[in-house]
């Protein structure tokens, strides 16, 4: 009795062999494609916190930018602003009311900045909320709590960046 395969025996085994392979090969390659489609999801929606958390920044800083103005300008130190919700631009000078529903931020291409006034409707919008608080009940305002609040739609979800800073009478 001869003992191994004879030629015959063999036949299907290419057969086999090649769809074993080009499946695994299929498999790989769709698993690839998932990666790499999730990847440039994520990577779109980092991208879009990146630009909101910069807008909310800039929302406190521009109050800032009022108050330092009044300041310098020999008001009172928080005379640019009051308790409300409010919306501005980068080169706001004064508070304006914020609508009910948020108005969504243009988008300037020729200069690459956001406003209310020029440019196409970019997914952001954003309010900056102000309290005044009184530490001492003497009347006087002593600090400002400012928030700002940036909203937009990522795939159907709704986000939100939220900033907090306090500012003080501290001159």
């Amino acid at each position: 009795m001869k003992h191994g395969f004879n030629i015959r025996d063999r036949r299907g085994n290419l057969l086999v062999e090649s769809i074993v392979s080009v499946s695994i090969t299929i498999i790989g390659f769709l698993g690839i494609l998932g990666l790499l489609s999730r990847s440039l999801g994520a990577n779109k929606d980092a991208g879009q916190k990146l630009v909101a958390t910069y807008l909310a920044a800039e929302g406190i800083e521009v109050v800032k930018g009022m108050i330092d103005k009044g300041f310098a300008d020999g008001l009172p130190w928080n005379n640019c602003c009051t308790n409300g919700q409010w919306e501005v631009s980068y080169d706001s000078t004064t508070l304006t009311p914020a609508p009910v529903s948020p108005t969504p931020i243009l988008f300037e291409e020729s200069d690459g900045t956001y406003n209310y006034v020029s440019g196409s409707e970019s997914l952001f919008s954003r309010t900056i909320e102000i309290s005044e608080i009184d530490w001492n009940t003497d009347g006087k305002t002593d600090e400002l709590k400012v928030v700002s609040r940036v909203n937009w739609l990522s795939r159907d979800t709704a986000q939100e960046i939220l900033l907090e800073d306090h500012f003080f009478d501290w001159r």
